[in-house]
Parts: structure tokens; sequence; C-alpha cells
């Protein structure tokens, strides 16, 4: 009995096969305009005033905000550093988007990804928007897992959840409620790891398994290639 269920079990994932170009199509598909935007501004291609190459080097602001140790990051050679961010994001995320060299672009982006975690986000825990209710944090099922910080963030959502009440009752009182939450309700942006966390499982995932069946240049290159040889 035990054989034939795993004889189903092992045909259905066969079958199935044809349908695992979806997950990393969908991991790309989230990740390459997230990292073209950052690559884009942190280069001076939009800037006007600009002269060619000037164009393709990093913004200033960048190279400052990557080399000052006050209130940057206190990078060494922060112009090379913020050139090569910026066209890792820029370049590797057209290259993901249409699923060309998929595990080559992704090698650079995933660097990028550890690098902002632990040096911009990390010192602000995990959430990127803060949780103002403890009940609904997922540092709720941390701290039944006894791990160490998951009270102190359950905390944090109690005093979140009063400075947003706060805030919202000055904008009922002497604001303009219904044009302020027009386009969504006010939160508290806590710039903790977690976006950065999420693209780093990402792109470690597509360098495992590649751009995918069918919705790639990779898929249809491999092909191609293997058809010639």
């Amino acid at each position: 009995m035990l054989l034939k269920i795993h004889a189903i079990y092992q045909l259905t994932l066969k079958k199935l096969e044809v349908l695992d170009g979806i997950p990393p199509l969908l991991f790309r598909l989230i990740l390459a305009p997230v990292m073209i935007i950052a690559g884009f501004n942190k280069l001076n291609l939009s800037n006007e005033q600009m002269i060619f190459p000037n164009t393709l080097l990093a913004d200033p602001n960048v190279v400052n905000w990557f080399g000052n140790s006050d209130w940057g990051l206190g990078l060494p050679f922060p112009d090379l550093l913020a050139f090569l961010a910026g066209w890792s994001e820029f370049l590797g995320g057209w290259l993901i988007l249409i699923g060309l060299f998929t595990r080559l672009a992704a090698i650079p982006l995933l660097f990028t990804m550890f690098i902002a975690a632990t040096t911009v986000h990390w010192h602000n825990g995990w959430f990127a928007i803060a949780p103002t209710n403890p009940d609904t944090s997922a540092a709720q099922v941390l701290e039944w897992l006894s791990i160490p910080g998951a009270q102190a963030s359950l905390d944090n959502s109690l005093e979140v959840g009063e400075r947003l009440d706060k805030i919202k009752g000055i904008v009922q009182e002497h604001g303009f409620p219904d044009y302020l939450y027009e386009k969504g309700s006010i939160a508290v942006i806590n710039n903790g790891i977690e976006f950065a966390a999420l693209y780093f499982a990402m792109l470690l995932s597509l360098i495992f398994v590649g751009g995918g069946r069918y919705f790639s240049i990779d898929y249809w290159l491999k092909k191609l290639l293997t058809k010639e040889s």
C-alpha cells in the first residue's frame, strides 16, 4: 500500500514538473523592478546636467552616503562600491527580468542584499514596518519558542500602537483624515532587515534553480545549445 502511494506521489510530481518554471518566474517579476529602480537611483543616468560618460557613474550623493562614517555607511572606496552596486542592481535587474544569465546576475545582487541587511537595516531588527498589535505580530511565535528579543519586539509593538493612536487622534482633531487616509492608513517604518532578507532568499533560490522552464531566455538557450551539441 505504501509503495503504491509513493508511486502515485512520484508520478504526480513528474507531471507537475511542467509547472516548475512558475515559481522562479514569480521571484524574477518581484525582484527585477526593485533591483532596476534601486540601481537607477544610485547612478547618474537620469541626471540631465551630466554629460556622457559621467552619466554612467554613481550619483555623488550616493557616493557620499557610501563613504561617510558619521551619517552613512562608512565604506572604503565609496566611488567604486557605489558604481558597482548601482550597475549590479540596474543591469542585473534587467537580466533577471528576461531570465538571461540569471544565476550569474543573482550573485552580486545577493551580496548587495547581504551588505544592505547588515550595514543599513540590522540595528533596526526584523520588521520593515513596525507591527502595532503584539497578538498578531510574527514575534509572538518566536516568544512561544523563547527566542531572545521576541518579548522586546512585542513590547515595541505596544509602544508603536500607542504612538499611532496619538497621531491618528491629532489628525482626527486638527487634520484632514478623509484626505490623509484616502490612499491608505499610516504606519511606522521600522526599516528592519525583512525586505532585504526576503530578497536575499529569492536571489539564493534563483542561483540554485536558474530562470526557470519556458519563461526565461536561459531555458531556450540551453535547449538550443544542447540540440546543437
